[in-house]
């Protein structure tokens, strides 16, 4: 008997419950509006020549737009003077509408943590959050406008997926961050942002080609991107395992984290509703599979919630799950829930986080307990609900 073919969208997301049992959590504004303009970013280099072109302007324009762009992190096209003045203008319009506007900004951490709320072209809000640390600097970046994904526990989830956002909305979140540290906007004066990660709003592999779009031009070095590792990105997934094995194939050294929040099939149905298409062990086996390719550890996401995922048995059943590949591939990341209005579910006690550390340290499993930046803000994991203050 030969298992029927399951025809996945070319973006990873799940085809609305055709032909599994998830499905993806819409919110009422859902795909209302059209495209976001076209930016810099969102075209191949042939589309940049082109448009310059009908501009008037010779390809080797091009690379100084990319050079302001990505080497400066500068858009304002009227301070060019390297570029002919009378088209700084219709340049600017060209390649380089504005698509994300900051609407507040908000401070925690002494100044080093700041949650930045952007409206989008069509009026959607959308947060990003810049912590900056001793050794690094890191932008948490959203990927689409709210998410689908529905986990109970998260303030993003509870709001559905209105859209997907364009590679343009993403980059621009990084080069604001860039600048900011740059210009010494953050606590701590001039500096420079090392680190993404995919962990804001959405899910990144329901939004896959843009994401993977953002992802090489900001690893690209200058004038062809950002120059930030693809080693200090992180592209993080509820599981979605079409989109775990396509990133697999890029071969980018980029690091994948799943947000597992559960050992067993029966508790991760309740907390992540993606499991119910792709269960722990496909989701595990397939991040092994990226392990294997990659010899990049994956990063076991997991929000540690009172009394439901947080006890002994939960670490010793996740220590097993990990073990059973029998090779150091994953580095756990347990999260003490961040809380969110409204919501039944409350952070572990302190004893408890010890006692699950402990529980998957004696079991050789890396774990690391995750600090919980921009809490006083709703800034930390699962707490952006991109609300107008």
């Amino acid at each position: 008997m030969t298992t029927p073919k399951i025809d996945t969208p070319e973006t990873g997301i799940t085809p609305g419950g055709t032909s599994g049992a998830f499905r993806d959590v819409l919110s009422k504004d859902h795909a209302r509006r059209g495209k976001p303009p076209l930016h810099f970013v969102d075209m191949t280099p042939a589309q940049r020549i082109e448009k310059a072109a009908e501009l008037g302007l010779p390809k080797f324009r091009v690379k100084q737009l990319a050079n302001h762009y990505f080497g400066h992190f500068d858009v304002n096209a009227a301070e060019f003077t390297d570029f002919p003045a009378a088209k700084r203008d219709e340049a600017a319009a060209a390649f380089f509408p504005q698509l994300i506007t900051e609407v507040t900004r908000q401070v925690a951490d002494e100044g080093t943590t700041i949650k930045t709320l952007w409206k989008l072209f069509d009026g959607s809000l959308i947060e990003s959050v810049l912590m900056r640390y001793p050794t690094r600097a890191t932008l948490c970046i959203s990927s689409q406008v709210g998410c689908g994904m529905g986990c109970p526990f998260c303030a993003t989830g509870k709001l559905g997926l209105t859209r997907n956002m364009s590679t343009g909305e993403i980059v621009e979140q990084v080069r604001v961050a860039a600048k900011m540290m740059r210009d010494g906007e953050v606590a701590g004066g001039e500096g420079r942002l090392s680190n993404i990660v995919f962990m804001g709003m959405g899910e990144p592999m329901g939004n896959y080609n843009s994401v993977l779009s953002a992802v090489r031009q900001i690893s690209a070095m200058p004038p062809e991107g950002f120059g930030i590792s693809a080693r200090n990105i992180t592209v993080s997934t509820v599981g979605v395992v079409p989109g775990i094995k396509k990133l697999t194939a890029e071969g980018i050294p980029v690091r994948l984290a799943v947000s597992l929040h559960a050992p067993s099939d029966e508790l991760r149905d309740e907390l992540v509703p993606m499991n119910k298409r792709f269960n722990t062990t496909q989701v595990l086996d397939a991040a092994h599979d990226y392990w294997l390719a990659s010899k990049r550890r994956v990063s076991i996401e997991y929000a540690l919630m009172r009394g439901i995922n947080d006890q002994a048995e939960h670490a010793q059943l996740l220590a097993k799950r990990l073990n059973h590949y029998g090779d150091d591939w994953a580095h756990v990341n347990p999260i003490p829930l961040n809380p969110i209005e409204g919501s039944k579910w409350t952070a572990s006690k302190p004893e408890d986080e010890k006692q699950f550390l402990e529980i998957l340290h004696r079991a050789s499993i890396t774990a690391t307990l995750r600090d919980t930046r921009g809490q006083d803000i709703d800034g930390a994991c699962g707490q952006l609900a991109a609300k107008e203050r």
